[in-house]
């Protein structure tokens, strides 16, 4: 007899990508990889509650996303927090892939920042049981190399609820990229060629 196969390993890899970046990349190749997900599921927010800037248009960030994932194995993007109405909340995502791949096993990345906020997000302590949560540790970082259970100053929860995605130190970050274009400095090392092309093209993040 064979083997009977595990349940479908989904990742959930979701930001605003305001504009998507090389260590964007890293990561959901390393997650890819490290995690043995079946797929990579890449989710440009609509509106998002949490921002406090108006977002780029739609249509930008979901070209410049395609731009940045779509060469990768197992990764996609997936348009349906953009086209979603209201706030664009995880949990809904969720839910929602949940009730499509029934079994699945979901993995959520995040940046650290965004782990120690967790407590603050909609609903969060469904999210705990709905998914793996995987934080995006870099390598140089201590303060965070102890257990999971309470992570990086997260409360109490649910134990084995915590993955550690290994990633090595990249300085780089959308709002420092919108910075530097606002000043006419080159973003040629920091995101993709082709989303510095289309950047150009657009004349996007420029002061006007």
């Amino acid at each position: 007899m064979g083997l009977t196969p595990g349940p479908l390993r989904i990742g959930v890899f979701g930001g605003a990508f305001d504009p998507p970046h090389n260590a964007h990349v890293a990561l959901a190749q390393t997650a890819v990889e490290q995690l043995g997900l079946d797929e990579l599921r890449i989710f440009p927010t609509g509106q998002a509650w949490h921002k406090p800037r108006t977002l780029s248009a739609t249509e930008h960030r979901l070209a410049m996303a395609h731009l940045a994932f779509d060469g990768l194995q197992r990764v996609q993007v997936d348009e349906r927090e953009m086209r979603r109405s209201g706030p664009t909340y995880t949990i809904d995502t969720l839910l929602e892939l949940q009730q499509e791949y029934p079994g699945a096993q979901l993995f959520l990345m995040l940046g650290q920042d965004q782990a120690q906020a967790l407590p603050n997000w909609h609903r969060w302590q469904e999210i705990l049981q709905l998914a793996i949560i995987c934080v995006a540790v870099r390598d140089a970082d201590t303060q965070c190399a102890g257990e999971f259970e309470p992570f990086c100053g997260l409360p109490e929860v649910p134990q084995g609820r915590f993955q550690r995605l290994g990633l090595a130190p990249m300085a780089v970050g959308s709002t420092r990229i919108r910075a530097m274009l606002a000043t006419g400095e080159g973003i040629a090392p920091l995101v993709p060629q082709a989303v510095a092309r289309y950047i150009s093209l657009q004349h996007l993040y420029q002061n006007p």
